[in-house]
């Protein structure tokens, strides 16, 4: 970790390092396996603060900055890499229906949001339109005191599972300025859901496409204004950009530890791996570059913190390096461990697995060197 964390993000850190020691490691074998969903270790973290970690405090949320997110959530990923992204999504929503929601909006749903007696997810991307966010199709149509939604969500994490739903659907033309956002309960006739999708990873969180049919959703649940769901979103990914960072940290630095701890006991050619230099070498290279990539990321969250007009290029650059970097030591730490290293005996293969996806969502790899080309070049 840097050195030039405050003693409230110090006593942060080693909070959610015991947090993810006692709770989240020694269950995420299990919960991959058997594709668990933990509701109740959730609600754990939750009662420490962190099921609205940067939501207000006067709704139950703790008011913490995108930095002190950034550290809790690289400290819980060491635990399990694919539970905390969950935690990452649920916040992010939270964020936004506290950050563009009226008073009434915020604190109908906010309180249990923030204990996670009910949990959020985040509905944008639909099978036509992934990276192309502003071109997506399901449609909210005004009617009377209600929108009428039609359309399909894909591969939303919480899918069939989490309570409340942020939206993103057209109210008005093509493009971005024609999108809005809502807030679409559970239980709301015509809303329904896809099966499960199998994935590589991330099986302790459900994902599934989310379907409106005819979904009659009240008027007082749209988030902000009608054409304003882009800069939601956006705003919203910011954010979720710099957790999935430091969830990707967190993951590689667990690699990176339990590699070192196995170089030290494994023996071959009648020495330890630890003193082949080669193997010395590839360790401190990766060491460096997660620590490299560690600081990108605390300067995008405090750009995001200060509102800095830099700030989304920042967040771009940092979420492409740290997902790569992170993705590239824990395949290397895989390596290392020969054969051992592949089996599910060893806990290296599930972080592999959890973390490649982590070039894909919040925006592609590809997508953040667009944003980060359109700062520099403009277009």
């Amino acid at each position: 970790m840097t050195s030039d964390l405050t003693a409230d993000q110090t006593a942060f850190r080693d909070t959610a390092r015991a947090f993810s020691d006692a709770e989240l490691a020694p269950h995420a074998a299990h919960w991959d396996e058997h594709h668990v969903f933990p509701r109740e270790a959730l609600q754990k973290a939750a009662a420490l603060g962190f099921g609205g970690v940067y939501v207000r405090e006067d709704v139950g949320g703790s008011g913490l900055t995108r930095l002190d997110a950034a550290i809790i959530f690289e400290e819980l990923a060491r635990g399990c890499t694919s539970t905390t992204p969950f935690l990452s999504i649920h916040n992010m929503a939270s964020w936004m229906i506290d950050n563009f929601g009226h008073d009434d909006l915020r604190r109908h749903h906010l309180p249990d949001l923030a204990t996670m007696r009910r949990v959020a997810s985040y509905c944008l991307t639909e099978a036509g339109s992934g990276s192309d966010a502003a071109a997506l199709k399901t449609r909210a149509t005004r009617d009377g005191n209600h929108y009428i939604l039609n359309g399909a969500k894909a591969f939303i994490s919480g899918g069939g599972v989490s309570d409340v739903y942020v939206v993103m659907a057209r109210t008005g033309g093509e493009g971005p300025r024609g999108i809005s956002t809502f807030l679409v309960e559970k239980e709301t006739p015509g809303l329904s859901f896809g099966a499960q999708e199998r994935k590589l990873g991330w099986h302790s969180q459900p994902t599934s496409a989310v379907i409106f049919d005819d979904c009659r959703v009240p008027a007082e649940n749209l988030i902000g204004i009608e054409g304003q769901g882009f800069k939601i979103a956006m705003a919203g990914l910011d954010g979720g950009r710099v957790n999935i960072a430091a969830c990707s940290l967190g993951g590689a630095q667990f690699c990176l530890e339990t590699t070192l701890a196995y170089v030290k006991a494994r023996r071959q050619f009648d020495q330890p791996l630890a003193d082949f230099q080669a193997l010395r070498f590839r360790l401190a290279d990766m060491a460096t570059e997660l620590m490299a990539a560690r600081l990108m990321v605390h300067r995008a969250a405090r750009l995001v913190d200060a509102g800095d007009s830099e700030r989304t290029s920042a967040v771009a650059m940092a979420k492409r390096l740290a997902t790569d970097v992170a993705f590239d030591v824990a395949n290397q730490c895989l390596q290392l461990h020969g054969g051992y290293g592949y089996l599910r005996d060893f806990p290296i293969e599930r972080v592999v697995r959890d973390l490649r996806v982590h070039q894909i969502l919040e925006g592609t790899n590809e997508i953040m060197r667009v944003v980060i080309a359109r700062a520099m070049l403009g277009g």
